[in-house]
């Protein structure tokens, strides 16, 4: 097995969700550099997907200045190595006179949100055979669709709302009906939101039909996909974060107020420092105001889901809860929390050194145990084929 020596952080990219990968990403190479044995690589994916690498961007302040875009062109652009790239990823710099080379022996992606977080870039170090951190291509994909999320949920038997679901295809030719059933068949109010984002981006709460249209425009305006479910009233959000792979923990609960119906993008990462970020401390509540029941029913849904979805390093579950009725409805979940949900594992005990350490310790034992399965099978159908048409005339 080789060794392990450059470890590529990968952040930015072409999502809606851009601004927070690149704070995830500079946390995690916050970490690795105070770990000797290993050599923090930035790797800088911009809006318009061109790849930037240097020690420059291993520092938020590089992206607080205004003109960080400029001064891009000082790191270099990089380019990925085809013929070079096995086992690793060997990226060249572009330049006319001179060819510089970075090899990067471990992924670990910061992504969120399209392209990123959502398995495209998993399948992509499956393709060159390099570890990476974190959930692979199906678990990713699935978790990155409420869609699929939900009808996961079903045939695992954990409750969640009742919703529908529609392509940009069918509302262009079906708009009426489809607003017809929302009206008819779901109790409202609704929410609107686009399947594949994250951070609240493009939700609406609509409790007016007349609303519900532009609601729905709105959503198809960042996704291809349409979801409009049902919502939870006198609600509480609640989190339970999972790490591990082998034997995955769950955290506390994190209990999430907030002045509106919605957990919005403001509530999150702005307002009071953010939500999601850990340092709003006055909407967040560890551990959760739940009794001891309910908090061990939604740590083992976490854990249930995670095991079944084959979820690898840190995720995040989102539940809603119905402060009246005592419900909880597994809503989304999250294959790469923001800054890895570290204020949540700081206050269950487990600190940012050893999330990060995990991270790489199950990626390297996804890695062994890959390296132990056979991939390849001798047959005899080729040789079978000789002379064979495939096409008739």
């Amino acid at each position: 097995m080789k060794a392990i020596k450059n470890i590529g952080v990968f952040f930015g990219g072409k999502s809606p969700e851009h601004d927070i990968s690149i704070i995830t990403g500079q946390l995690i190479i916050s970490v690795l550099k105070k770990m000797p044995e290993y050599q923090a690589i930035p790797v800088y994916l911009d809006k318009e997907e061109r790849l930037f690498i240097g020690d420059k961007l291993g520092s938020l302040s590089f992206f607080s200045e205004i003109d960080y875009m400029d001064k891009l062109a000082d790191c270099g652009a990089y380019e990925l190595d085809l013929d070079s790239s096995r086992g690793c990823l060997v990226f060249n710099k572009k330049h006319l006179f001179s060819k510089k080379s970075v090899e990067i022996d471990l992924a670990i992606p910061a992504f969120h949100g399209h392209l990123g977080e959502d398995g495209s870039m998993q399948g992509l170090f499956n393709i060159f055979g390099v570890p990476y951190a974190g959930c692979e291509v199906a678990s990713s994909a699935v978790a990155m669709d409420k869609v699929l999320t939900k009808i996961f949920y079903q045939g695992l038997g954990i409750p969640t709302t009742k919703f529908i679901s529609y392509s940009r295809s069918d509302w262009e030719e079906k708009k009426d009906s489809i607003l017809r059933e929302a009206k008819e068949h779901l109790a409202w109010p609704v929410f609107v939101k686009p399947p594949h984002l994250g951070s609240s981006i493009g939700i609406t709460k609509v409790s007016d039909f007349s609303d519900l249209e532009q609601a729905c425009e709105v959503v198809l305006h960042y996704d291809d996909r349409l979801l409009i479910e049902e919502s939870v009233e006198n609600l509480v959000d609640i989190t339970c974060a999972v790490r591990g792979y082998q034997a995955p923990q769950a955290s506390l609960l994190q209990e999430s107020s907030f002045s509106s119906d919605l957990f919005s993008y403001e509530d999150k990462y702005l307002d009071d420092g953010g939500a999601q970020l850990g340092k709003a401390d006055k909407k967040i509540i560890i551990p959760a105001n739940l009794d001891e029941t309910t908090t061990k029913n939604i740590q083992a849904a976490s854990l249930k889901v995670f095991r079944a979805l084959g979820c690898v390093g840190i995720s995040r579950f989102d539940f809603l809860y119905n402060k009246a009725s005592h419900e909880y409805f597994a809503n989304e979940i999250n294959p790469l929390p923001g800054t890895l949900y570290h204020h949540l594992w700081q206050k269950s005990g487990v600190d940012l050194d050893q999330l990060v350490r995990g991270l790489i310790g199950d990626a390297l034992v996804r890695r062994k145990e890959k390296e132990s399965s056979t991939y390849t099978f001798s047959s005899e159908v080729l040789g079978k084929l000789k002379g064979l048409k495939l096409m008739k005339k």
